[in-house]
């Protein structure tokens, strides 16, 4: 009898989709997705997302961390969380920043991966902009 892993070894390229396609579907907003460059210390792909109230950043946040967690996916952590205008979703190799619009405005974290792979809109999303 084999032992079930605790987590996925599904690469990130494979979990960042998942995850951006729930984002969508949960009504986040301008969802923008990077590949960093490979060695990158941080992660291996950041997404951005805009939330429109604490308590719809703070949802996202929870609902994703139970997708996750339903999809063995490894957390590390959650900050931001009580106050909800930057929730950061540590998912080891893929990071998630859920922002209220103004926050996400005044930090313009995009303009830091301007040198990153930008990866496209999933279909949820491109269908919540039609």
């Amino acid at each position: 009898m084999t032992k079930e892993k605790k987590y996925s070894t599904l690469p990130a390229s494979e979990k960042a989709p998942v995850m951006q396609h729930w984002l969508a579907e949960h009504k986040a907003r301008d969802l923008a997705v990077f590949q960093l460059p490979e060695g990158n210390p941080l992660a291996d792909i950041v997404i951005i997302a805009s939330a429109s109230s604490a308590r719809h950043a703070r949802s996202l946040a929870d609902g994703l961390s139970e997708m996750c967690k339903q999809e063995k996916f490894e957390i590390l952590r959650t900050e931001g969380y009580q106050e909800g205008q930057w929730v950061l979703v540590d998912l080891n190799d893929v990071i998630v920043h859920i922002f209220q619009e103004p926050v996400r405005e005044l930090y313009h974290l995009e303009a830091l991966w301007a040198g990153a792979e930008a990866l496209p809109a999933t279909a949820a999303e491109g269908k919540e902009n039609l």
